[in-house]
C-alpha cells in the first residue's frame, strides 16, 4: 500500500516555517474566519486561488469545480454561495477560469469521458448559446479560450441570478460579483469586465 507520509513531512516542515515568521499566526487564525472574497474556479491542480492571489489562509472562501461552473441544480455550490453571502458577508464573488481549461476542451471534442459528460453539458449549452461567435473561430486553441471566457461570463450571471445575491442585493448587501480568467502561461488574472453589483446590471469594477 502506497502511503502519504511525505505529505504529513511537508505540512509539519510548513507549519514550523509559518510559526517561526509568525508565533501567533495559527492561534489568531484558529479564532476567526472573515473574507471579503469567495472564489469559485476550476479543480485543476494549477490553479491554486490563495497562492496566485498572494493571499495568506483564511483571507478567501473557495469553491471549485471542474470548469467553474454555478448550476442550479448544484447544492453544494449554491450552499457554499449563501454561507459566503449570509454568514461570512463576503464583499466580493470571483469567478475565474483559465486558458487551456481541460473541462472546457472536453465538451468541445464530441468524445465520452463517463460521468462528467453530464457536468459538462452546461458548458456545451454556453456553446449553444455563442454558436455564432465560437464558429468564427477555426484554431483549437483559440476556441478553447473563447469558451472559457463566455463560460466565466454565463457563470457571473448565473450567480447573479441566484436567490441568494437577489435577496442580499435587496437587502442593499454591498456585494459584487467578478468574471476572471487565468492564464497558465504567465500567471496573470484577466478582468473581463463583466462585474455585475445587481442582478439585471453589469458594469466594470476593479477588485479592491
Amino acid at each position: 500500500m502506497k502511503t502519504i507520509q511525505h505529505l504529513f513531512d511537508n505540512n509539519k516542515q510548513w507549519a514550523e516555517k509559518i510559526s517561526q515568521e509568525d508565533p501567533n499566526f495559527f492561534q489568531n487564525l484558529s479564532e476567526q474566519q472573515s473574507p471579503k472574497y469567495l472564489w469559485i474556479g476550476c479543480s485543476d491542480s494549477r490553479v491554486p486561488a490563495n497562492a496566485l492571489l498572494n493571499m495568506d489562509p483564511g483571507e478567501v472562501f473557495v469553491h471549485r469545480n471542474i470548469a467553474n461552473q454555478v448550476i442550479h441544480t448544484d447544492l453544494n455550490c449554491l450552499s457554499v454561495i449563501q454561507y459566503a453571502v449570509d454568514v461570512l458577508k463576503v464583499e466580493h464573488i470571483i469567478v475565474c477560469g483559465h486558458y487551456g481549461c481541460g473541462g472546457i476542451g472536453a465538451a468541445l471534442d464530441d468524445k465520452s469521458y463517463g460521468l462528467i459528460d453530464n457536468w459538462l453539458r452546461h458548458i456545451e449549452d454556453v456553446y449553444r448559446f455563442n454558436k455564432d461567435k465560437m464558429d468564427k473561430i477555426t484554431d483549437p486553441k483559440e476556441r478553447i479560450n473563447l469558451l472559457c471566457e463566455l463560460n466565466v461570463i454565463e457563470q457571473v450571471a448565473n450567480i447573479s441570478n441566484t436567490m441568494t445575491l437577489v435577496n442580499a442585493w435587496k437587502r442593499g448587501q454591498d456585494i459584487t460579483v467578478h468574471g476572471l480568467v487565468y492564464n497558465l502561461q504567465d500567471g496573470i488574472l484577466k478582468d473581463l469586465e463583466v462585474s455585475s453589483n445587481d442582478r439585471k446590471h453589469y458594469f466594470t469594477k476593479s477588485i479592491g
